[in-house]
């Protein structure tokens, strides 16, 4: 294992990926590979009654109100708070220097733009989702997709606790943008998001998401590819939400190996050049 120390920020630290997070920093495994980093600064919402107290139990960081504060101070932030910020926290990284790892979902088209810029100075690490299953699935689906064909039917399903705000998720788009690039087509010229009414019969090459939100599902994606004859489908189910801060916290220890760069956590776990 390498000796570098690397000084890692998480901002909206008090919520519950950021305490997930900070919690598989202070336990990771000392065996693991590349480069050890050690919790050093976090902030949240100014008005969060945690400012200016110990962020986390059994640790001396005490959270800021300053999320400008955190790029400063560190060398890789870790960053799943909700999408309004990751244009503003993108340039905290470039002009900071600091390594970004973006787990936020429901991104736009600027945000994705911002973070190509970025990326051209510093490392940054976006998904959306770390899981290693999930990461697995969507290359299974894009080398699925190819083999199959567009005579076989696309139908991408995700269910998510009630307090989700953005739909489909983060995870189910990237899961139908393998499937798209698979067929070498443009999801957003292929995607149906929704189906209401008489929509007439379904095209050939359609993509469709269907979303279901209730409870306190962490997170349940499936890909179904369905013709005339048969039907094949991958699946996956989140347990808790530790299986996406180690994805983090993976991809925190290997942006500190890189230069600069945008990538996802395909590049990650060395699965971009999977199947096609």
């Amino acid at each position: 294992m390498s000796e570098k120390k690397v000084k890692v920020g998480v901002v909206g630290a008090m919520g519950r990926m950021g305490q997930s997070i900070i919690q598989t920093i202070l336990t990771q495994d000392d065996k693991a590979n590349g480069a050890r980093l050690e919790f050093f600064t976090a902030s949240d919402v100014a008005n969060h009654p945690g400012v200016g107290k110990e962020c986390y139990p059994a640790t001396r960081v005490t959270l800021n109100a300053s999320s400008e504060s955190v790029f400063e101070q560190s060398d890789v932030v870790i960053d799943f708070t909700p999408p309004g910020n990751t244009v503003v926290h993108a340039k905290y990284a470039e002009k900071h220097g600091a390594s970004y790892i973006v787990g936020t979902t429901g991104l736009g088209d600027e945000d994705h733009q911002v973070l190509d810029q970025i990326g051209q100075a510093v490392c940054v690490v976006q998904a959306g989702n770390f899981s290693l299953g999930v990461n697995l699935m969507t290359a299974f689906s894009k080398k699925m997709a190819a083999v199959l064909g567009p005579e076989w039917d696309i139908e991408i399903l995700e269910m998510h606790h009630k307090h989700k705000v953005d739909a489909p998720s983060g995870t189910a788009m990237m899961i139908g943008e393998a499937a798209a690039a698979g067929r070498g087509v443009n999801l957003k010229e292929t995607a149906v998001k929704s189906r209401d009414g008489i929509t007439g019969e379904r095209q050939v090459g359609d993509i469709g998401f269907a979303t279901l939100r209730g409870g306190s599902v962490i997170g349940e994606h499936e890909i179904i590819f369905a013709s005339d004859n048969e039907r094949l489908t991958l699946s996956h189910r989140a347990e808790n939400r530790g299986l996406f801060a180690a994805g983090a916290v993976r991809a925190a220890r290997w942006a500190a190996e890189q230069s600069k760069g945008r990538f996802s956590m395909m590049d990650v776990l060395g699965l971009s050049d999977f199947g096609v």
